[in-house]
Formats: structure tokens, C-alpha cells, sequence
């Protein structure tokens, strides 16, 4: 018998909040093989399911909450082989030297694929028209005409071409835009019309008309995007960050809207979150702030982040790889 646990928050958004509901319709779906018991809590309060767990589904903060035993794992459950997290970033759990030899932990990657891709058209169509410029202008009462041309042909800079990246430059390309790619690994992409890697960074950026920053956070890209990069930039261009916060220098982009080097951006990622009502940024002209939800659909984001964790299951139980396995040297 195969013990599968889901533990969620019980004051959790209804978009990430796991239900039995939930979980029973996507077992009718998934129509796994018998021999399979799976179970639902909330709030860490009864933790007997450890014992006999072999599969765990939870958010990063479950892991790292006080009451979870997340550094004797090992001990407290050991029949555990895998842990999937409902996000796509773990950094809260890195480094990953508390994972259990044997266990592998796998993420969200791809869930946020249609979602996201709406999110970039708007974002970058808002940076097109220049609307986080004529926003600030509502709010000062000031009436200044902004002319701009059509998106088509503008070039813009996916960094981190990755699931969600590469669902930005393919809305970019239905919009007509030229799309140029990057990340640690730049083979061709079908999105793409050009890869760069991160050494070449300043150039991809000085080719730019939109930067959108989709990588995860790693020592390597921490302030990826500082102030030196900024300064690269295309004078007048936009940026959308839906990647992590730290990988873009927020101080240097603030300095960049103010002096109208770039003439606007998108944010959708903070740390810390939630983003404190004291935050310089909230003040910032030529900047539109989205609270970290560009790619949580409300209607299938956990439908399908239970397609995803079943379909894994099927893989655990025929002792196949696991689909979007994190490497714990890259952290992702």
C-alpha cells in the first residue's frame, strides 16, 4: 500500500488551498493503479502520517514551519522516496542538505505555463503603451500625451528561459516581437530567435526594447540585474520581473524610473512578502505592482498541480524518473 499525504494551510488563498475534494477528483482522473492510500491535513496538527508516508505534497512554508522535522527527516518518516513542492522556486529549503538520501523532491514547473503567458502579453503590451507612466500621471492629476508604436517588431529579452520564460517569448512572438533568450544553458529554443548566455548579458540587454526576468534564484543570479546592467539597458526600455525578487536590483531600478532611464516596469515579486505598506517601492513613478499572482490561475492551478503530482506517483511506483526532479547542486 502507497501512502501519498497532501498537507495544506486551512487560511491559505482558495487557489493553493488543498482540499479531499480536490485530491479525489483528480485521483478519478488519474485512475492510479491500486494499492494506493492518500490523505489530507492542514496545519501540521496531527503528524502521525510520517510514519508511513513514502510521497508528501506541500507549499516551501510547511517544510520550513517550526513543527514540521525538516532536519530529521530521515528519523521522523522513514518510508519517505518523495517530497513535491507546489511552487515552482524551493529556495526557503535551500541549502538542500537536510533531504534524506533516496528522496527526491521535485517542483511546480510548468503549472504556470498559460497563466504566465497571459500575464507577459499584458505586461509587455502595458510597457508598450507606456501605461505605468500614464498611470503615474493619473495620479498627479497631470495630462501629457504618450504616443507609441505597435509592439510588433520590438525585441525583447526573456532571462531564464525556462517553463515560464519560454511561455513569455512564445506570447511575445504571437505579438510579432523578436525574441532573444537566455540562460545557463543557451541550446536553441523554439521561441527563440536568437540564445545567449549569461556572459553575454549586457549585450542581450543593449539589444532590448523589454527585458522579462523569469530565472530562479541561485548565488549566480542574485542582483543579476544590478545597477551596471540596468545602465546597459536601451534608454527608454521596460522591465517585467515575475522570476525572483533579488535578481533584479530593486534600489537601481528605482533610480532608473526616477531618472526616466527606463520608462517603466512591471513587478511582481518582492522580498520580503508581503510587500510592507512602509516599502519605497509603493512611491516609485513609472512602476505597476502585482502581488505575487501573474501565474496562479485561480480556476486550475491546483487541478493541475495534481495532474502533475499523479502522474509523478505513477512514475515513483514504476521506479521511472520523476518528472521536474530538482537537482540539489543548481538548487532548481
Amino acid at each position: 500500500m502507497t501512502h501519498l499525504h497532501f498537507a495544506t494551510r486551512a487560511d491559505k488563498p482558495s487557489v493553493f488551498r488543498i482540499t479531499p475534494e480536490l485530491v479525489k477528483a483528480a485521483s478519478r482522473r488519474a485512475k492510479p493503479a491500486r494499492g494506493l492510500r492518500w490523505t489530507v491535513s492542514e496545519d501540521l496538527v496531527d503528524l502521525a502520517w510520517l510514519k508511513t508516508a513514502e510521497g508528501l505534497v506541500a507549499s516551501n512554508d510547511m517544510l520550513t514551519d517550526p513543527a514540521f522535522p525538516l532536519q530529521t527527516l530521515a528519523e521522523a518518516a522513514p518510508k519517505l522516496r518523495w517530497i513535491h513542492i507546489t511552487g515552482a522556486g524551493i529556495e526557503p529549503l535551500l541549502p538542500l542538505d537536510w533531504l534524506p538520501p533516496g528522496v527526491t523532491l521535485t517542483n511546480n514547473s510548468g503549472v504556470h505555463v498559460q497563466k504566465v503567458g497571459e500575464f507577459a502579453t499584458m505586461a509587455l503590451l502595458a510597457l508598450c503603451t507606456r501605461l505605468p507612466q500614464l498611470m503615474t500621471n493619473q495620479r498627479e492629476g497631470k495630462w501629457q500625451q504618450i504616443f507609441t508604436p505597435s509592439i510588433a517588431g520590438k525585441t525583447l529579452l526573456v532571462v531564464g528561459l525556462g517553463d515560464m520564460g519560454g511561455a513569455a517569448a512564445k506570447s511575445a512572438k504571437k505579438l510579432g516581437m523578436t525574441v532573444l533568450g537566455m540562460r545557463r544553458n543557451p541550446k536553441p529554443h523554439r521561441y527563440a530567435d536568437a540564445m545567449l548566455p549569461l556572459s553575454q548579458l549586457h549585450r542581450g540587454l543593449a539589444k532590448a526594447d523589454f527585458v522579462l526576468v523569469a530565472t530562479p534564484l541561485t548565488p549566480a543570479t542574485h542582483h543579476l540585474i544590478d545597477a551596471k546592467a540596468i545602465a546597459a539597458m536601451k534608454p527608454g526600455a521596460g522591465l517585467v520581473n515575475v522570476g525572483r525578487a533579488a535578481v533584479v536590483d530593486y534600489a537601481a531600478l528605482t533610480q532608473a524610473l526616477v531618472s526616466g532611464k527606463l520608462s517603466g516596469a512591471v513587478l511582481d515579486v518582492f522580498d520580503p512578502e508581503p510587500l510592507p505598506a512602509s516599502s519605497p517601492l509603493w512611491q516609485v513613478p513609472n512602476l505597476i505592482i502585482t502581488p505575487h499572482c501573474s501565474s496562479d490561475d485561480l480556476d486550475h492551478y491546483l487541478p493541475l498541480t495534481l495532474d502533475l503530482v499523479f502522474a509523478n506517483l505513477a512514475r515513483l511506483r514504476d521506479g521511472k524518473k520523476l518528472k521536474n526532479a530538482v537537482d540539489p547542486a543548481t538548487g532548481y
